[in-house]
């Protein structure tokens, strides 16, 4: 359970009791505590039916993670081009401190991976909870007597598979994307860190194309999934 998913269940939870009525203090507390436990025994389906006590149930979360994964990307996407930037100003460096570039670049650097690897944990999060809200209601369609609506909530159930596979492969294609341009700005950084010279500067002209591309890529990729995860939403909410 992130930080932010806790957050995100507090608030809902303060909106959830009534103000007027003594115990909110008392449950939010009991809110924290839990959460906390659940944060230490990483339970997902303790989770999940804790949640479900409080009346947020599986959907919601679900339409939560899936706008926090959202918003990291949208991030992360403005974090790449601002390390493609950066290594553009270095590539076309004309006189200065070359150690300061360096460090600039590194730093930029940092800031990718760590964006990157909160972008995959949000996809992750969110294929948690898809594969439990799944699992949940193929099963509960045998518990429906009456056939008509056995049958209406199966064609919502395939509905809303069909729309949330749409969504997770556009996540995925993004992901993927993040692995070589992480790759390729290592390279470089690497090679500026022990060869901090005009000469070693100028021969990165040519890597600068490439990198060039593949961040244009991966930016493409992450506005598709971003498009995707508006239009999973508001499926969702209009549902």
């Amino acid at each position: 359970m992130s930080m932010s998913s806790l957050s995100c269940f507090l608030n809902k939870l303060t909106v959830r009791v009534d103000s007027s009525r003594s115990a909110t203090f008392t449950a939010l507390m009991a809110a924290q505590l839990i959460a906390v436990l659940l944060l230490a025994t990483s339970c997902q389906s303790v989770y999940y039916q804790t949640m479900e006590k409080f009346g947020y149930q599986k959907r919601e979360i679900l339409v939560d993670r899936v706008q926090e994964a959202r918003d990291v990307q949208e991030e992360a996407k403005e974090q790449f081009q601002s390390a493609l930037e950066e290594f553009s100003a270095v590539v076309n460096f004309s006189g200065g401190e070359l150690e300061s570039k360096y460090e600039t670049l590194n730093d930029e650097f940092k800031h990718c991976e760590s964006k990157a690897n909160e972008v995959r944990n949000r996809i992750a999060s969110v294929e948690n909870v898809a594969e439990a809200l799944f699992n949940e209601w193929e099963s509960e369609l045998q518990q429906y007597t009456n056939p008509n609506l056995r049958r209406a909530s199966q064609r919502k159930l395939t509905q809303t598979r069909q729309h949330y596979t749409q969504l997770i492969t556009a996540m995925q294609r993004a992901e993927a994307k993040m692995d070589p341009v992480l790759a390729a700005f290592r390279d470089q950084v690497l090679y500026l860190k022990h060869n901090l010279n005009a000469q070693a500067i100028a021969s990165l002209h040519d890597e600068l194309v490439s990198v060039e591309a593949d961040i244009e890529s991966l930016i493409k990729e992450m506005e598709a999934s971003i498009a995707e995860a508006d239009a999973f939403i508001q499926t969702m909410e209009e549902a």
